[in-house]
């Protein structure tokens, strides 16, 4: 069942909602720190992750699919949204440094020109989040939050899907692995249970997040791609993507199989 972007307002309204963010945030700032001076889009409905960036970037947009319906101003913190095709981005070629995807993929309904479409407007050497539902996780499976609808992927689909999209992967993890239940013993204890589930079921988190950077000449199926690396462990134990080339040279001179 498609989503509109009016229940997803509702959902990140809710506490569940808000701590949904937050671990999705922090996952973020891990990766790509503040983004100075940097353009940033977020494509579908990536309103609780913008605001991350908006102070310090050079320009901060949201681009809604039509199909999702109208997105509210004030849920953006005074960031600029826009409504569009989900295949056709209002932006020039090679417009934006990062890209950021929450709530796209798993509505779209051609995710290929999506992504193709996403490619158009990334800089070369630009770099792409994914975010979306994980299929082997609780949440998928839960209507009653904002990752039980559409269309979830597990992350070696992802992976794939990325790579053969003219994408050269990166880096991939899992977030979100609180129980989809709005109640406040659980929304409470989040980064608990974040820290537990990084260490017991890495691979359970509500959320597959998939990293990659757009080659020019990559070619389709990923043989152009390097290696993915594994989340890293922080020294407070707490597992996150490689923020910069150097931890993602290292890393991949290790790295294991996604899931």
């Amino acid at each position: 069942m498609r989503q509109s972007a009016a229940t997803l307002e509702t959902f990140y309204s809710t506490r569940l909602g808000e701590e949904t963010a937050q671990r999705l945030s922090q996952r973020l700032i891990d990766l790509w720190g503040r983004c100075e001076d940097q353009r940033l889009l977020g494509i579908g409905y990536a309103c609780p992750l913008l605001p991350l960036w908006q102070p310090s970037a050079r320009a901060c947009v949201g681009a809604v699919p039509e199909l999702l319906g109208e997105a509210r101003q004030a849920n953006h913190r005074g960031g600029t949204l826009v409504s569009c095709a989900e295949h056709r981005l209002p932006f020039a070629d090679e417009m934006f440094d990062r890209i950021v995807l929450l709530h796209a993929l798993e509505e779209a309904d051609n995710p290929r020109l999506m992504l193709r479409e996403a490619w158009r407007v990334l800089a070369p050497e630009g770099r792409i989040v994914v975010a979306a539902a994980n299929r082997r996780s609780f949440w998928s499976l839960h209507e009653g939050n904002a990752f039980g609808h559409g269309r979830p992927w597990t992350r070696r689909q992802l992976i794939n899907f990325m790579n053969d999209s003219l994408y050269q992967v990166t880096a991939s993890t899992t977030a979100v692995h609180m129980p989809p239940l709005n109640w406040s013993i659980i929304t409470a204890a989040s980064r608990s249970w974040e820290r537990v589930g990084e260490q017991l079921t890495p691979g359970l988190g509500g959320v597959v997040l998939v990293e990659a950077v757009k080659r020019l000449y990559a070619k389709p199926g990923g043989s152009a791609a390097a290696a993915v690396t594994e989340a890293r462990q922080t020294s407070k134990g707490r597992t996150a993507m490689p923020r910069n080339k150097a931890a993602r040279r290292q890393r991949s001179k290790k790295c294991k199989t996604p899931d």
